[in-house]
């Protein structure tokens, strides 16, 4: 929530006007003046300034050491004559390791911590053959092999005869080595020269191979570096990485996010590239690769042979550059290339760059998409199982005004018959934005005002961020500071910068001691006026300091003995993880947490949700929604949505109407508005867009079934719910650029309107000898095809694929709680093969219970034979529900004579009706426990 800070300037008065001018000035769109370009970054200038070529480094042979678990190897650069340290893992789960590291750096570089769920389990290496040439590995699946070449360095993974992968064939390899200063006499802390032959005593020598005086370097921006008003005092020097990959026969990659771009990620050749720094990015621009606010260094390649995935591990600031032999060729051309039996392999080409730290890079080898998908889940964990309510309606805006209006908004909701789960409340209900707090005068009685929306099976969520006012009287700051838990500047004074309570500190989330103390105060007797149905909402934690440079923390500030600008990244994950954990310890870790995160990392799906930002009331911001929610599912987030309606601006209403027929197909489903904006409560359009949004609204509610199973099914595999039609389809080249629709788990597809004033839209329907169903009209469609859809405003174009059973519930009520124990309507859309197969997953929707005492309902639904039939996939599990099957919707059926119901060793009879037109079979009240085993048979 990079908020326009008017209101808070007329607070805060001329002298932080200065600070945030950037915020307020006139400009609709984010200032880019205000972020760096690559050329402005000294280190990404110096890595991209090297072009292909002659690598310098060389591994030593002679070094070689082979244990169970990993080999080692020397590499020398020999243009300097430093020594590397490589190390290769072949991982259990068809993975392999590449760590690259300095033999014997002048101090620590920095390994990323708490990334990986544990360290990765290993499989034995074994040499094949080796020469003066290099190194031949068996990495065992499928005649799998790992060659190290030596002169020059190169690592390539062969499955067969086929190079799936190869590491600096560009030659793009670069390791800046710690180093002393030349006009300096300090010794690095804890150096020993005389064991540290590569890095002291080498100094002169780097500095002759690499043609550098004191004067260039401080030019180049390798010892000091400014940007606008702000220095950054690099003390240990250039220390920046890069590495490249190429992948042949690739043309499309994936991931990386978080940008405001395409599925398919671009080449940057003649432009900057996509660039990792989790930033506070005020309404930010589309289809550039600048960076916002979270981001996860995953990058997928796909091929209709094979997906495989890299796993950059860094935490710096990093920049990725995509090139690729096929980029600028028409269709046109790439056919010419085909009928004249052009021999050139498309290859993509990736490098990524980082500015400290080492590299660590797992190449996950699929094949397929899902294996990719388990894999990365397997190092950094899955998405958590949010809590029932989580994934229904939220209401947001930036501010409710207090409790009289949070209830009057509550109760709008009820006299509309519109349903909601969560009303939220930002920064100003606060006192004085003291998080952990509540305004003395608008929300003097937080109990009263969440038991009242407790008595409706309603919850709240408020923010609380993790920049701290400077405040004696502040408990919170007092003993922030009391226990030395505050980030610390280069000085070794408290770091201060300038945010929504003014002069603010910031706690240092990378100390365990400090997360474990932010989670305590999130019990009940230390969050005064929290109650069980209050959750939390991490913003500006990427960190965001409006007076910092790009509007974040100096580089050269501590976090302990790390530099930020080693951790960067992680800032907004560890508060995202502290937060999520004070809600698990407050219920004595007895209740699912639901916490909404800004910032973000890999590793950060472990934790909760995260939203895109701060999006404009734009149809271009609507349509970017949705790529921008598919690259982070292909990463391991699934828990993803945007602002519907879009923060800044005012939608018409046709926009919002959109938004909300969008947002009700995707993962987290919030309404949220800036404080300048007209209010947007549904009902205030008219009754005509009332009726719409509640529509949408209704729709969301009714599968709310559907969702949770996808969410379980997301939390057990790592499978993303929100899925690229590529996904499911990867033979298809058809799906690889589809980015305006997309699949919910395998078998719903969804179409959103997204362009103003449409009559029509076209999806592709996938699966050539599949069938899909319109879920509002149940007719039938081919796959394999472009279907024209004709719209009208009233129009959510969604199908379901022959072939599955998807359970609903649609006595929608008030609240998801509300519905607990209301019956389902299984819809089954039968394959041209007459079968269909789903699952129905029931637990009691907020607690852990479902792992640790197994207290779920997890069933198998088959149609065969012309009989549906459901089977219980856990036999040891212990739940009951009093829920039932209260109708059976069967579409592409055929007439029966009679329908019977088999349950309990008894038979009865079934009511039935058949719409020949559509042939829609309908079965009315079978009257079965949704936990039972039973069989319906047509006869």
């Amino acid at each position: 929530m990079a908020k326009m800070a008017a209101s808070f300037i007329e607070r805060m008065g001329l002298l932080f006007m200065v600070c945030v001018t950037f915020f307020v000035g006139g400009s609709l769109a984010v200032d880019r003046g205000n972020f760096k370009t690559c050329d402005q970054s000294a280190f990404c200038k110096r890595q991209r300034a090297m072009k292909p070529g002659q690598s310098p480094y060389r591994a030593l042979l002679d070094t070689l050491e082979l244990s169970d678990s990993r080999l080692t190897l020397q590499l020398i650069n020999d243009n300097n004559k430093v020594h590397l340290l490589l190390e290769l893992y072949r991982l259990q789960g068809n993975m392999t390791r590449v760590k690259i590291n300095e033999l014997k750096p002048l101090k620590p570089r920095f390994e990323v911590p708490d990334v990986l769920i544990a360290e990765p389990p290993t499989e034995p290496l074994s040499v094949l053959s080796q020469d003066d040439n290099g190194v031949v590995l068996s990495l065992g699946a499928e005649s799998q092999r790992l060659i190290v070449s030596a002169r020059p360095f190169r690592l390539d993974i062969m499955e067969g005869p086929e190079l799936l992968l190869s590491l600096n064939s560009r030659g793009l390899l670069a390791f800046e080595h710690l180093r002393l200063r030349k006009d300096t006499q300090a010794d690095a802390e804890g150096v020993d020269k005389n064991e540290n032959v590569d890095g002291a005593e080498q100094q002169e020598e780097d500095k002759a191979a690499d043609g550098e005086s004191d004067k260039d370097e401080v030019q180049d921006g390798m010892w000091e570096e400014t940007f606008k008003s702000h220095a950054d005092s690099k003390p240990n020097g250039p220390t920046s990485i890069s590495l490249d990959f190429s992948l042949p026969g690739v043309e499309h990659v994936y991931g990386i996010p978080e940008h405001a771009d395409s599925l398919k990620l671009k080449t940057t050749d003649g432009g900057d590239p996509y660039r990792l720094y989790n930033l506070d990015v005020f309404q930010y621009e589309l289809y550039n690769p600048m960076a916002l606010y979270g981001h996860v260094p995953v990058l997928l390649a796909h091929n209709t042979q094979r997906t495989l995935g890299i796993f950059w591990l860094n935490a710096a600031e990093t920049w990725v550059d995509i090139s690729s032999n096929t980029a600028g060729k028409t269709v046109f051309g790439k056919m010419l290339d085909y009928v004249q039996g052009a021999s050139e392999t498309p290859q993509t080409d990736v490098r990524w760059i980082s500015e400290s730290g080492i590299i660590d890079v797992f190449v996950m080898l699929g094949p397929k998409p899902t294996d990719v998908f388990a894999q990365y889940a397997s190092l950094t964990g899955t998405q958590s199982f949010p809590p029932l309510a989580g994934l229904a309606y939220h209401q947001c805006r930036w501010n409710y005004n207090d409790q009289d209006d949070v209830r009057a908004v509550d109760q709008g909701f009820d006299e509309h018959d519109i349903p909601y789960d969560f009303i939220w409340l930002d920064i100003e209900h606060t006192d004085g934005k003291r998080y952990f707090t509540w305004d003395p005068h608008k929300f003097s009685q937080p109990k009263e005002m969440l038991q009242g929306i407790m008595e409706k099976k309603r919850k709240m969520v408020a923010i609380v961020d993790p920049h701290i006012k400077v405040d004696g009287s502040y408990k919170i700051h007092s003993e922030i500071r009391s226990r030395g838990f505050y980030v610390k500047n280069k000085d070794g004074g408290d770091y201060e910068g300038w945010c929504w309570p003014g002069n603010s500190g910031y706690p240092d989330f990378t100390n365990p001691e400090m997360r474990a103390w932010w989670a305590s105060q999130f019990a009940y007797d230390q969050y005064e006026g929290s109650m069980e149905n209050l959750y939390t909402w991490n913003d500006m934690n990427e960190p965001s300091v409006f007076n910092g440079p790009e509007v974040t923390m100096h580089k050269d500030a501590m976090h302990g003995n790390w530099e930020h600008r080693d951790v960067h990244n992680l800032y907004g994950l560890y508060v995202h993880m502290a937060t999520t954990e004070g809600q698990i310890q407050r219920s004595g870790g007895t209740e699912r947490p639901f916490v909404l995160t800004r910032a973000f990392f890999a590793g950060s799906q472990r934790y909760g949700a995260v939203w895109t930002g701060d999006n404009a009331a734009e149809w271009d911001h609507l349509k970017i929604s949705i790529p921008m929610c598919l690259s982070l599912g292909l990463v391991g987030i699934s828990l993803c949505g945007a602002d519907v309606g879009g923060f800044f601006k005012h939608p018409s209403t046709e926009l919002l109407v959109r938004w909300y027929q969008t947002g009700a197909y995707q993962p987290f489903f919030r309404a949220h508005a800036h404080l300048d904006t007209p209010r947007r409560e549904p009902w205030l359009f008219g009754p005509e867009n009332t009726a719409l949004i509640r529509e949408a609204i209704r729709q969301r509610y009714a599968l709310l079934p559907y969702w949770y199973q996808q969410f379980y099914q997301a939390h057990k595999t790592g499978h993303p719910v929100m899925r690229a039609l590529w996904v499911e389809y990867p033979k298809d080249t058809a799906t690889f650029t589809i980015d305006d629709q997309f699949l919910i788990g395998r078998d719903l597809l969804v179409h959103p309107v997204t362009e103003e004033g449409a009559r029509g839209v076209t999806a592709y329907l996938p699966g050539a000898g599949e069938v899909w169903y319109d879920v509002h009209t149940f007719q039938k469609h081919n796959g394999a095809q472009n279907l024209y859809i004709p719209v009208t405003m009233s129009s959510i174009p969604v199908f379901q694929r022959g072939g599955s059973i998807i359970p609903k519930k649609l006595r929608v009520r008030r609240s998801s709680s509300c519905m607990e124990n209301d019956p389902y309507t299984l819809i089954v859309a039968l394959n041209p093969q007459r079968t269909a197969e789903g699952e129905l997953y029931i637990d009691d929707g907020h607690t852990f219970n479902y792992d640790t005492k197994k207290e779920f309902v997890h069933r198998s639904l088959t149609f065969a034979n012309n009989s549906l039939t459901s089977r219980n996939l856990c036999l040891d599990c212990q739940f009951s529900t009093k829920s039932w099957i209260e109708k059976v919707v069967i579409l592409g059926a055929s007439k029966p004579n009679k329908v019977t119901l088999k349950m309990d060793g008894k038979d009865s009879s079934v009511e039935f009706e058949f719409d020949a037109s559509m042939s829609v079979l309908t079965l009315r009240k079978p009257g079965m426990n949704a936990g039972a085993d039973w069989t319906v048979l047509l006869q």
